[in-house]
């Protein structure tokens, strides 16, 4: 199967989060909107995504050791 290659961000828009998952299954990090990096939390409907699927909150910052 041949498919073109497109860099993490071209895949988003402008406003969307991405998560980043390594080959293990653990999330590894989570792309932010640029123009949303300095807001304080990261949106509920995403942290509540992480806390119930890799149990981290990436609005607890004792996680941060876990994600970048």
């Amino acid at each position: 199967m041949s498919h073109e290659y497109k860099e993490f961000q071209d895949t988003l828009d402008n406003d969307d989060y991405g998560i980043i998952i390594g080959k293990d299954g653990t999330i590894k990090g989570i792309w932010i909107p640029k123009q949303l990096e300095n807001e304080q939390q990261i949106p509920d409907t995403i942290a509540n995504f992480c806390k119930k699927n890799f149990g981290v909150d990436p609005n607890d910052e004792t996680c941060y050791h876990t994600i970048h």
